[in-house]
């Protein structure tokens, strides 16, 4: 199963960036470089799914669409992307 959530990446002073998931509650990355943030925000996207799955009900919220995220002037958004397979061969 694939989920989209979109990330905001900030750029901090020290050339590395902060990222967070506008509909996904406390779920933040960081990384050196951009590639790096889009690398650790995946993975926690990742993780953050994986936990909700594993709730007896679980519930995803509604994704936000890129036009309505509010961006600061050092701030861009990114769709992430992430694959779980529940079982193997699922996706055959």
């Amino acid at each position: 199963m694939k989920f989209i959530y979109p990330a905001v990446f900030r750029k901090k002073e020290d050339g590395g960036y902060d990222a967070h998931f506008p509909d996904l509650e406390c779920c933040e990355a960081s990384g050196e470089t951009l590639d790096d943030a889009i690398d650790n925000a995946n993975e926690a996207a990742r993780t953050w799914i994986t936990v909700e799955l594993e709730e007896e009900d679980p519930i995803f919220p509604h994704v936000s669409d890129l036009e309505d995220i509010e961006l600061a002037e050092n701030e861009i958004v990114r769709n992430i992307s992430v694959n779980i397979r529940f079982y193997e061969g699922w996706d055959e």
